[in-house]
C-alpha cells in the first residue's frame, strides 16, 4: 500500500521519489486485493473484467457474488 511522504527539499525530487514508490508498489505481487460492491455494471468493462456484484440492484444472473467477464457473458466465479 502506498502512503505518501511529506514534500521536503526539492519539488522536483520529491516527486520523482514518489512515483518510484507508486510505480514499485504497482509492479509488486500482493497477498490480495479488495473490490467496491458493484451496484450497477461498469460502464466500462471488457474480457478479464472482475467485479463484486451486490445481486439486487445489479444481479449478472446469479445472485450477489463476484463475477467475471469472459466471452462476451459475465459468469460467477464460485
Amino acid at each position: 500500500m502506498f502512503f505518501p511522504g511529506q514534500p521536503t527539499g526539492d519539488l522536483s525530487t520529491y516527486l520523482e521519489n514518489e512515483l518510484r514508490k507508486i510505480a514499485e508498489e504497482m509492479g509488486s505481487a500482493q497477498p490480495s486485493f479488495r473490490l467496491a460492491t458493484s451496484y450497477a455494471q461498469p460502464k466500462k468493462f471488457g474480457e478479464g473484467t472482475i467485479v463484486l456484484a451486490d445481486g439486487t440492484s445489479w444481479n449478472p444472473g446469479g445472485g450477489a457474488g463476484f463475477y467475471g467477464y469472459r466471452g462476451g457473458a459475465w459468469r460467477k466465479l464460485d
